[in-house]
């Protein structure tokens, strides 16, 4: 691992949670609707030699930031998300990065989301959590605006602080030369931040393979529709955000809409315990459901099979199939 000098140090702070006892509702405020633009989905070109990586480098348990990653096989998951506040104006977050750069580079060109970043129209990334591909790709954005403040789950290793600061590790061909130069904001797990009004971020306790633990979602709660979880991966599952949500947020008995990773079948075909969890779906009530990323192509198909309200994409740009949103395609909530 190297470190790339760097002239100014980012601020880095923690962020408490809300206070919550057990029986309240946190009311984190209203907005008129979100609209999320899929800068890309694609995590990786073939699952296959993703696996094959995993293995060579010790297993799924393994640290992924020693793994010998193929760099020709690497895309990356990131979303533009747009907050339309109940006054009109309209606030963005970048939800993660990516992970190879040069795609992310295009991408972020060909969806008009790099010139947005470079003008500051975007006022943070959010970073649901540590895997590399939703964070490698990080230089592609600081590359457009490295004072961008940066939110983190709290248990980021120290190698991915260090290299969101500017460093390279060659072993798992992941290379940051951009260092950041922003606040990084360190969201504690286990409750509600109040990202702006009408969105919130939750961070979830959760052990995740490639020695990568925690991810946050977020909630939007729209004025007329109720709330939409906002995912990464969700390695931490449906079933909790949607437990969360009914636990201790405001109209939170039933989400009105989900957007982004599921992570039910993000290698191949479905198990019999993944097909179970798809078929459950239905008694959670979901309105829409704008699945992509590590859902898996197999649960999207079962879930059309089984009716559910799955929003359509346009399969281009690398996306392989129109049944969900995919690349360059967008979703508007409310």
């Amino acid at each position: 691992m190297t470190d790339t000098p760097r002239s100014q140090p980012a601020k880095t702070r923690t962020r408490a949670p809300l206070p919550w006892a057990p029986g309240e509702k946190i009311d984190f405020g209203a907005c008129r609707s979100i609209k999320v633009t899929c800068v890309s989905e694609v995590g990786w070109a073939d699952s296959r030699e993703m696996l094959q990586d995993i293995d060579a480098g010790g297993g799924a348990t393994a640290s992924q930031w020693r793994m010998p990653w193929h760099e020709q096989n690497a895309r990356g998951s990131c979303s533009l998300l747009e907050v339309e506040g109940l006054d009109g104006g309209r606030r963005r977050l970048l939800i993660d990065a990516g992970w190879n750069r040069d795609y992310m580079r295009e991408r972020l060109a060909a969806t008009g989301v790099a010139d947005l970043i470079a003008a500051g129209g975007v006022e943070a990334l959010f970073i649901t959590h540590e895997h590399i591909d939703h964070l490698f790709g990080l230089q592609a954005v600081l590359e457009l605006k490295p004072d961008i403040t940066i939110h983190i789950p709290e248990t980021f290793h120290v190698e991915a602080q260090r290299f969101i600061a500017g460093a390279d590790f060659p072993e798992a061909h992941a290379a940051n030369a951009v260092a950041h130069r922003g606040e990084i904001v360190r969201l504690e797990l286990g409750g509600v931040h109040v990202l702006m009004p009408g969105l919130a971020a939750v961070g979830f306790d959760q052990q995740i393979m490639l020695d990568i633990e925690g991810e946050q979602s977020l909630y939007a709660n729209l004025e007329r529709e109720g709330l939409v979880a906002l995912t990464g991966c969700g390695h931490h599952s449906f079933e909790r955000i949607a437990a969360f949500a009914a636990e201790r947020l405001a109209r939170g008995e039933t989400l009105h809409g989900l957007y982004g990773g599921l992570h039910i079948a993000p290698f191949g075909p479905l198990s019999p315990e993944q097909a179970a969890r798809v078929r459950d779906m239905g008694r959670y009530g979901f309105s829409r459901i704008a699945c992509n990323h590590c859902t898996g192509l197999a649960a999207v198909e079962l879930m059309v099979e089984l009716g559910y309200p799955v929003v359509r994409g346009t399969g281009r740009d690398g996306s392989v199939s129109d049944l969900y949103v995919g690349n360059g395609d967008t979703v508007t909530f409310g």
